[in-house]
């Protein structure tokens, strides 16, 4: 007390400003605004000026949201959860940062919303790191070539469409038509084969999601997967950063050099969401009452995922994001705003689907334009004339439905398709192994199939999958590799193969011999 009574006696002015300024300091200085109205996810707030675009802002009892409209006198805010506790008049404040989620390897095998908080009964994962949900892709520099590819387990993807990691394949056809069962399978086929997967919902029913889990868990997938859930009934704000919010989560283990696979189910419910909100906003409508942006939002989302270069840890994110079609439209906006982003598209004919033919992927329709180059090399041998052999099927296929009289090599041709197509049919749930692929395919395209009768060809394609153990260890090495496929690796394979389909052909009728008549001899005529 005595040196603060001579402090005063000195300089008291001196004494005050310090105090002050001690007081200043330890203040926290909040830029705070209050909101004007509130509507199905939109407030609009005023009193921050210095608010920036896509800045997160705090509402009271926890709520959060994002500025997207920064306008002169207020501003358009997408709320990220229920606006029934929310008023006009209540206090907004600013956080100076952008939306970002947790993200660390104690997300493996949980269930979270896009803010990162737990959907499965258990305590929020304990990770120390946090990612913006929105960050600029890789520059290409930093970027390498997609030559590894990511197996899928279904033969007619890994032969005709092959998906490498890093590249970006669009699934898209009618509703119901298996795309997302396509996706789950690749997911399921990923055991083992060190790569983590990342399975964003957006805006589905809870009974779907559901449904995915309860399958992932039953296969063991949900060790090695992160699940992002965003349900129907949520908000549009909600919905809208999920797919964002999923992509960080990969980018850091991408960034961890691992190899990563992510599903967006379905980027059809992020453009409506992305268009209610916009709609609310008052922004303009263009093309189908869809916003001009929202070819750039779904740009800047799937641009992320690439091959990172070896100096970077050369690791991936592999991309298979799901639209939908309406009454087979692929030149609607949105289908061709995502098929003009993405390296290809598995394309899922309903028409198939209908046929029984699952899974559904129309070959002519489908690309793939990474192609052979993230190929293992034994696909090489088997699918250039898998091809050619069904697209020549499909083009007399028609004829034949008309009874047109066909010569003996068209004939053969719609045989060998039709066996092609009953050997690329696939059950739901089980991939194969690339051997047990390789082993099918080669006798395919051999013709080792074509003796079979039709009624038989699945249960002769099973008994050759499972004989795959049978293989000698070197060739299924060489078979996962990017060893060349030699000839005599060829040969070797069509000899394993048939025997093990002989089984299967139609016993071969006995030549039945041709007696002659015996000759009764004459009776002589009496006279």
């Amino acid at each position: 007390m005595a040196e603060i009574t001579t402090t005063f006696k000195d300089d008291p002015f001196a004494s005050i400003s310090k105090l002050r300024e001690d007081y200043v300091h330890s203040m926290e200085w909040k830029e705070t605004g209050t909101v004007i109205s509130v509507a199905s996810g939109i407030a609009r707030v005023s009193g921050l000026p210095n608010a920036g675009f896509e800045e997160l802002l705090k509402f009271p009892k926890g709520l959060y949201g994002i500025a997207f409209n920064i306008d002169e006198h207020e501003i358009g805010v997408v709320l990220l959860g229920a606006d029934a506790s929310l008023h006009a008049g209540d206090a907004v404040e600013r956080t100076g940062r952008v939306m970002d989620i947790a993200v660390g390897d104690a997300l493996i095998g949980r269930i979270i919303n896009p803010l990162g908080d737990p959907l499965d009964d258990k305590v929020p994962a304990n990770c120390t790191e946090r990612l913006p949900i929105e960050r600029p892709s890789a520059s290409i520099m930093d970027r390498a070539a997609v030559t590894v590819p990511l197996q899928t387990g279904i033969k007619v993807i890994d032969a005709l469409i092959p998906i490498g990691r890093g590249q970006r394949e669009l699934i898209l056809g009618d509703r119901q038509t298996g795309k997302s069962t396509l996706a789950i399978d690749a997911i399921l086929n990923q055991k083992d084969k060190n790569v983590i997967c990342v399975y964003c919902a957006i805006g589905q029913r809870a009974s779907s999601v559901a449904k995915v889990i309860a399958r992932l868990k039953d296969k063991g997938a949900l060790e090695y997967t992160v699940v992002v859930v965003t349900e129907g009934n949520n908000p549009a704000g909600l919905q809208y950063i999920a797919p964002y919010a999923a992509t960080s989560i990969g980018e850091y283990f991408m960034a961890k050099g691992r190899d990563v696979l992510i599903v967006y189910d379905d980027l059809t419910q992020h453009a409506r969401a992305y268009r209610e909100l916009s709609l609310l906003l008052r922004r303009p409508p263009g093309r189908e009452a869809f916003p001009g942006d929202i070819f750039y939002i779904h740009s800047k989302l799937l641009e992320r995922s690439t091959h990172l270069s070896k100096e970077l840890g050369g690791g991936s994110i592999t991309a298979l994001p799901i639209i939908e079609t309406e009454a087979q439209n692929m030149s609607a906006y949105i289908p061709t705003n995502l098929i003009s982003i993405t390296d290809g598209q598995i394309y899922l004919s309903p028409k198939l689907f209908e046929l029984g033919i699952l899974p559904a992927v129309d070959v002519g329709k489908s690309v793939s334009r990474v192609g052979g180059k993230a190929q293992l090399p034994a696909y090489h041998a088997v699918g250039g004339n898998l091809k050619l052999g069904y697209a020549q099927f499909e083009e007399l296929e028609t004829f034949a439905r008309f009874g047109t009289h066909l010569d003996p090599a068209t004939s053969k041709i719609i045989e060998h398709g039709k066996r092609i197509r009953a050997c690329l049919k696939q059950p739901e749930g089980e991939p194969m192994s690339v051997a047990q692929q390789i082993l099918i395919l080669l006798s395919l395209t051999a013709g080792l199939f074509d003796p079979v009768p039709l009624d038989k060809i699945q249960e002769a394609e099973k008994a050759l999958s499972e004989s795959e153990k049978e293989l000698s260890a070197e060739i299924v090495n060489r078979l996962d590799t990017d060893d060349k496929f030699s000839q005599e690796d060829s040969e070797a394979i069509l000899n394993f193969a048939k025997p093990k389909l002989s089984p299967f052909y139609p016993k071969e009728v006995p030549e039945t011999k041709v007696t002659e008549p015996e000759t009764v001899p004459a009776k002589p005529v009496l006279k």
